[in-house]
């Protein structure tokens, strides 16, 4: 399959903490400057309501995908005043009690309590400190993959994802308050930071994003029915655990999650890569996708990089686009529940000990060592990027650079400053680092066209507070219970 750059195709989605200049989590509301989280396209929240989400458009181009970030946070900083973006995937300093971290607020239209009540059922489920981790996600396509190639494709990045996490994982440290009460395998750096040595990213380890309720479901990606019938069934299946904590409160006033199932919503299942499909209003993910199909997919395994401004480099861009060429291209056997179970492994294995030295893995039956797996790989993608030109070479023999040389990794930087710059405090390092970007997003010169698009941006603010209020207007009449009725029937799930 021959390809050029302008083929491909990619957006960006940085979730950040808001935290004050001390380092605490800010406790204000979304800056009415920023728009509404509702509708606003290029600005939301996440799961908290001072978790801002950046949201870019589809770019031919990884420098341009880069420029328009930039542009959006650089207008986001403006609008949080004295505030900062906090540039690590691990959290700020977070409130003692978890239900302080405020959730995010849409409004009384339906579809924005929803969102709401989604996100207090998560807190249920998983506590709220580990919904405050953020990170990057890296949607890509390619015209002309069928939903058949793009879930290839994912098979093959799971295969190979402990390559991206090994070299851009930059989360080896944390707060030790974020795992205050909890079990785990950290050591003491000092009185408030916790780390493991060898770590390349703790988000993608045992303490980020995982679910042992979720781990049962152990979803095959050998094709897009497969797939559905596992997500549908997890959505639809009540599940004992949450059932325990209930749909309302005792009075029946308030929601405590959206459902008692295994997954509230698509957006629950947890997992490095998705197959995506634009939704149109009311439509629920997994129906668009057995209607009409993959059309691009999302990688979700990347960490925020603390040294580089919006969190993530051109270059890093381009590396992506060799490895998901390369995971497009190559022959893709079908998984079976014991890869499955492997990928798992391997998965923490790298995320909590990737730069130890001699570290092997699991490859089928036999157990290999990263570095000359990681080495296989680089080589292979070698020819996709001479394909590509200078640029894609250029992140290649950066890969391979650091394949050679572990000390230069994201994740040996964050800790070496940490150690050497900031007397071994994970938040001291973190918070110097994110008011640097926050005065570097203030203080730089902006092109005539990224000045244009603050100034687009302004105006979809303006116009996202009047379609919210318009929203709340037109729902006015229809129960909140009904709503959700409709919404989560499994009806919604199937095509009729």
């Amino acid at each position: 399959m021959s390809v050029d750059e302008k083929k491909m195709l990619r957006g960006v989605e940085k979730e950040s903490l808001r935290a004050d200049a001390s380092g605490f989590l800010a406790h204000t509301g979304h800056p009415t400057a920023l728009g509404s989280a509702l509708t606003h396209p290029h600005i939301t929240t996440d799961f908290c309501e001072s978790q801002v989400e950046l949201i870019t458009g589809v770019h031919p181009s990884a420098e341009a995908c880069y420029n328009e970030l930039w542009a959006i946070q650089c207008f986001t900083q403006q609008g949080i005043n004295d505030e900062m973006l906090w540039v690590s995937s691990m959290p700020c300093q977070l409130p003692e009690d978890d239900n302080a971290i405020p959730l995010g607020q849409y409004g009384q239209s339906n579809i924005g309590q929803a969102k709401t009540v989604y996100r207090r059922g998560l807190g249920f489920r998983y506590g709220r400190r580990m919904q405050t981790i953020s990170g990057i996600h890296y949607n890509w396509s390619l015209p002309g993959v069928s939903s058949e190639q793009y879930f290839g494709l994912i098979r093959n990045f799971r295969r190979n994802a402990f390559l991206l996490l090994y070299l851009f994982g930059a989360s080896p440290a944390v707060a030790s308050s974020f795992v205050e009460g909890r079990k785990h395998r950290l050591q003491a750096l000092n009185e408030e930071t916790l780390y493991l040595p060898y770590a390349t990213s703790l988000r993608m380890g045992r303490l980020g994003y995982q679910s042992d309720a979720q781990s049962a479901l152990a979803v095959s990606y050998n094709g897009l029915e497969g797939y559905a019938k596992s997500l549908q069934s997890a959505l639809t299946t009540p599940y004992p655990a949450y059932e325990a904590i209930g749909l309302q409160d005792a009075d029946g006033l308030h929601y405590r999650q959206l459902s008692t199932a295994l997954l509230q919503i698509e957006n629950e299942f947890y997992g490095t890569i998705r197959p995506k499909r634009p939704i149109r209003s009311g439509e629920r993910p997994l129906h668009a996708l057995r209607e009409r199909g993959v059309e691009y997919i999302e990688v979700r395994l990347m960490d925020l990089d603390p040294f580089e401004p919006v969190g993530i480099h051109p270059q890093t861009m381009r590396f992506l686009d060799v490895f998901l060429l390369h995971c497009l291209q190559t022959d893709s056997p079908p998984d079976t529940p014991e890869e499955i179970a492997a990928l798992s492994r391997n998965q923490h294995k790298v995320a909590e000990q990737g730069r130890m030295p001699n570290l092997t893995l699991e490859r089928g039956k036999a157990s290999v060592p990263l570095h000359d797996w990681g080495m296989e790989i680089i080589e292979q993608l070698r020819p996709i990027a001479a394909e590509l030109g200078d640029d894609y070479i250029t992140a290649v023999n950066a890969a391979h650079n650091s394949l050679l040389h572990p000390e230069t990794l994201p994740s040996a930087r964050v800790l070496r400053s940490i150690v050497d710059d900031f007397g071994g405090s994970f938040v001291a390092f973190t918070q110097a680092q994110s008011r640097k970007t926050r005065d570097t997003m203030l203080q730089t010169d902006l092109t005539p066209e990224q000045q244009q698009q603050l100034a687009i941006l302004g105006k979809m603010a303006t116009q996202s507070l009047q379609e919210q209020a318009d929203q709340e207007w037109s729902d006015s009449t229809i129960p909140f219970s009904t709503y959700l009725h409709h919404y989560l029937s499994p009806e919604q799930l199937e095509i009729l």
